[in-house]
C-alpha cells in the first residue's frame, strides 16, 4: 500500500496570497492528479517540465525514539506556505517543481506514554514507506527535495536512492551530529550508520561536527567506516580553515567517489533554528544556504533532504515558529534549485 497523501487545488489555493500584477511560484508549481498513480503522476510532471519532486515527511516518532523532543510534524506546511508565495520571475518560474504532498504518518505516531522501543519499531514501518515512495521518485528521473520529519528518513532516502542508482550513495551533512550511532532499533540517531550497514552508503563527510556532541565510540564507528569530517570549532570558532575552502574539499572528495550525492542538513545546525535539538552555538543560515547551493552546483546531486525542523519549539512561541521555520526552508530549498538548474 502506498502511504502518501497528494497536494491539492484546495490546499494551494489556502495558502496562495495573490497580488495584482504578480504571479506567485504556487501558481505556476505543478501538483498531482488525484486519480492517477504516482508512477504516472511523476511521468506527467517530467513531460510538463517538472525536475523537482517536493515531498513532506512530517513525524517526530524518530526524535522521540532518540530521547529528543517531538514537535517535527509540520515543517512542510510552514515551508509551503513560504515557498509558494515567493515572486514567480526571470530567476526562478515554479513550473520545474511539482508539489507532491507527504508521506502519511498519522497512524505511526504514538502518544507520550509509548516506550522507546515501540517507537523504534514504529520508525522501521515509516521506513519502508519512504523507501517505496522514493524509490518510485528516483526511477522517474526527478530530484526529490524532502522535508522532514526526523533525520531518522535519511536511511530511507539512501535505500531508496541505492536501489534505483544501483550502487552506493555518496552523502554529505551538515549537522553537529554524525548520526552514526549504534544499530540499537531505528531512530533519528543513526539513519547513517544503518545505513552504511546496509550497503547503501558508500562516502560519508559530515560538516558542521561539533566536538563535543558524538560519543568516543561515534566517533570510532566513524573512523572505521572511513568517513570524513569538518567539525564546527574548526571552521566557525578557531577558523583553521575557511567555509569556502572546506567546501571545495568536501566536492572533490565527493566527487572522487563517482557516486550519486546526497546532500543532508540537520536544521539544529543552523543557530536557534527552531528544531528537536535547537543551538545557539550553530552557523548562520547564510553559510547553510551556501553549503547546499556550493554542494548542488559542483556536485552530481540527487536529492535534497531538510531534517528536523520543529516550529512548535520556538522560543516565541508557534507561530513565530511556522514563520522562521517557512522563511529558512524556501531559501534552502531555492537555493538548492538554483544550484541544480546552474550545475556545472
Amino acid at each position: 500500500m502506498l502511504h502518501l497523501s497528494l497536494f491539492t487545488e484546495d490546499k494551494r489555493q489556502n495558502l496562495i496570497t495573490t497580488r495584482e500584477g504578480e504571479v506567485k511560484v504556487g501558481q505556476q508549481a505543478q501538483l498531482p492528479i488525484t486519480n492517477c498513480n504516482l508512477a504516472d503522476n511523476l511521468t506527467q510532471a517530467k513531460a510538463n517540465g517538472a525536475r523537482f519532486v517536493i515531498l513532506g515527511i512530517g513525524e517526530d516518532i524518530g526524535p522521540r525514539a532518540n530521547l529528543g523532543r517531538g514537535g517535527a510534524t509540520n515543517a512542510f506546511e510552514s515551508a509551503m506556505a513560504q515557498f509558494l508565495n515567493l515572486q514567480s520571475n526571470r530567476f526562478f518560474n515554479g513550473k520545474e517543481c511539482l508539489i507532491l504532498g507527504q508521506i502519511s504518518t498519522q497512524d505511526l505516531q504514538l502518544d507520550t506514554q509509548s516506550t522507546t522501543e515501540q517507537l523504534r519499531d514504529q520508525v522501521a514501518k515509516l521506513d519502508e514507506r519512504v523507501i517505496t515512495v522514493l524509490t518510485s521518485i528516483f526511477d522517474s528521473g526527478l530530484e526529490p527535495i524532502v522535508i522532514g520529519g526526523g533525520h531518522n528518513n535519511a536511511y530511507g532516502l539512501l535505500m531508496a536512492a541505492k536501489a534505483s542508482f544501483k550502487r552506493p550513495i555518496a552523502a554529505v551533512n551538515l549537522d553537529p551530529h554524525s548520526d552514526f550511532r549504534p544499530k540499537e532499533g531505528r531512530h533519528s540517531g543513526n539513519g547513517f550508520s544503518y545505513a552504511a550497514a546496509s550497503g547503501a552508503l558508500g562516502y560519508y563527510h559530515v560538516l558542521g561536527l561539533h566536538e563535543l556532541k558524538n560519543s568516543e565510540a561515534t566517533l570510532a564507528q566513524l573512523e572505521t567506516f572511513g568517513a570524513q569530517w569538518h567539525s564546527l570549532q574548526q571552521i566557525w570558532i578557531r577558523q583553521e580553515l575557511s567555509l569556502e575552502t572546506a567546501l571545495k574539499q568536501i566536492a572533490k572528495q565527493l566527487n572522487n567517489t563517482q557516486s550519486p550525492v546526497a546532500i543532508e542538513l540537520d536544521v539544529d545546525a543552523i543557530t536557534n533554528m527552531p528544531s528537536s535539538a535547537s543551538t545557539a552555538a550553530g552557523i548562520p543560515l547564510l553559510d547553510a544556504l551556501k553549503y547546499v547551493n556550493y554542494i548542488g552546483k559542483h556536485c552530481p546531486s540527487v536529492y535534497l533532504h531538510l531534517a528536523e525542523a520543529a516550529p512548535s519549539c520556538h522560543v516565541a512561541g508557534e507561530a513565530a515558529g511556522h514563520r522562521e521555520t517557512g522563511q529558512s526552508l524556501s531559501e534552502l530549498i531555492y537555493s538548492y534549485i538554483n544550484a541544480r538548474i546552474n550545475a556545472l
